[in-house]
């Protein structure tokens, strides 16, 4: 078996170069061009870790915290953001009466972010959720939760560094946004439909990168390897093919009311927001039960990428937030029990906002290339998204931190770019912050004993593969 995956991974890294040939990969510079590409800068981060859940925004989460910029509130002490209706009504941020969502609503549609951020007023929120369901009560955009419905995420927020200038890479939904984290650029892609989803970024993405250099990675996800394999194995017209069944179906399933179908994420894994032929497939895609297994081993790759299941335990609307909190702890806490503690960087953050409200404006971007926007018109891709959580999860980590630089999912890019000195893939990460600031690498780790956080609020979740 070892052996099998020493001649796939050998067959990629020889499609890889060829791609780095062909393409436009050398335009930026390494970061440290005295150095050669693909040294190791950083051998104190062995194991880097991204664990990215979905939908929710700083203010919808960690607004309550006390630490870092949350919610605005009064004399009391008491959340006063506030949202108007169409009609002029005033709605305020208030906790949620439960953990489960409405299906739809809010959204996070590029045209409903782009409505929500409204010229960086920020308050279009209420707004938009009148317009995505009138049956709906639109103050749904404005809620929050605390630590009694979230209490390991609050325990973790509480004692690791909190990044409250994360933004989201673009104001519109998963897809786009998760090809930010992979290469850098969503492509002009400015929606979630899977059928747009079969090209390819000039510069590749950093799977590419990673691959040509011989640095160890994989995307660890929830879904029965089964179906994903078969589709691989009949090639890019089989795999076409079932991206566009499945959008035709999303399609139905929304013009017929079958919202718990149509609300899910018809990904199933991050890195096949850029296609994965059945190559990198087979060697580097795993699941939850196998990184469980290395974690606690300490043979975790260089590079993971962990994701929910996107229909059960992401987060997303209308889940119950509690089953993802509950996966999302059985992560963390695999990592931190595991033998490879002591080299680990976790980086827990979130695509984007879910269409719930933030009261930080997303400030301007540098726009990642030339690529057109998809659906053309004024939009450009020259802003960032609303601020996401995020909490940096690390022996090194510094205690009682917050970050407030400026970071987005390419900050994740930039990162693995300095640790390897890799080139950047675009303009945005070669411009992004590499989240060092949340680190101290030169002195005692301050965690080199886990913290003991808090229970989740389940204590095992029923969509955990």
């Amino acid at each position: 078996m070892a052996s099998i995956s020493r001649v796939l991974q050998g067959m990629e890294a020889r499609l890889a170069r060829r791609f780095e040939r062909s393409g436009d990969q050398h335009r930026f510079p390494p970061p440290n061009p005295d150095v050669p590409v693909g040294s190791d800068t950083l051998p104190q981060i062995r194991h880097l870790v991204v664990l990215m859940m979905e939908n929710h925004s700083f203010d919808n989460y960690l607004g309550v915290l006390g630490r870092g910029d949350g919610l605005p509130v009064d004399a009391d002490g008491n959340p006063d953001a506030v949202n108007a209706t169409a009609g002029g009504r005033l709605l305020g941020s208030k906790r949620f009466a439960t953990t489960e969502q409405h299906a739809r609503v809010p959204s996070q549609s590029w045209e409903a972010s782009h409505e929500q951020w409204a010229n960086g007023n920020n308050d279009g929120f209420v707004r938009s959720a009148e317009r995505q369901r009138s049956d709906v009560d639109p103050s749904v955009a404005m809620g929050c939760w605390n630590d009694v419905d979230l209490p390991f995420y609050y325990g973790l927020a509480r004692a690791f560094p909190v990044a409250d200038r994360w933004f989201s890479s673009c104001l519109g939904p998963t897809f786009p946004n998760r090809r930010f984290l992979v290469a850098g650029t969503a492509n002009g892609l400015t929606t979630d439909s899977i059928a747009h989803t079969f090209d390819h970024p000039a510069n590749g993405t950093v799977f590419d990168l990673l691959t040509t250099h011989r640095i160890s990675w994989a995307n660890y996800h929830s879904v029965p390897h089964r179906g994903p394999a078969l589709k691989r194995g009949l090639g890019v017209h089989g795999l076409r093919l079932s991206r566009r069944v499945r959008s035709i179906l999303k399609g139905l399933n929304r013009r017929f009311g079958n919202v718990g179908t149509e609300a899910k994420s018809f990904l199933q894994f991050t890195a096949d927001a850029y296609p994965v032929g059945i190559l990198r497939y087979l060697s580097h895609v795993h699941s939850i039960d196998r990184f469980i297994s290395d974690a606690a081993a300490g043979r975790l790759p260089s590079v993971s990428i962990v994701d929910p299941d996107f229909r059960k335990n992401s987060e997303e609307n209308p889940q119950d937030i509690q089953h993802g909190e509950a996966f999302a702890a059985r992560i963390i806490n695999a990592v931190m029990a595991g033998k490879g503690w002591m080299g680990t960087l976790l980086i827990w953050v979130y695509d984007e906002h879910g269409g719930y409200y933030d009261h930080v404006p997303p400030p301007s971007a540098v726009e990642p290339d030339d690529h057109p926007i998809e659906t053309g018109g004024p939009w450009r891709f020259d802003r960032y998204g609303f601020r996401v959580p995020a909490v940096l999860v690390s022996p090194y980590a510094r205690p009682d931190y917050v970050s407030h630089v400026v970071h987005d999912h390419t900050s994740i890019l930039k990162l693995i770019e300095t640790k390897w000195n890799l080139p950047p893939l675009t303009r945005r990460d070669a411009e992004a912050d590499d989240l060092l600031d949340s680190l101290d690498l030169s002195g005692p780790p301050a965690f080199e004993r886990p913290p003991n956080l808090p229970n989740p609020a389940l204590r095992s979740d029923p969509g955990v593969a």
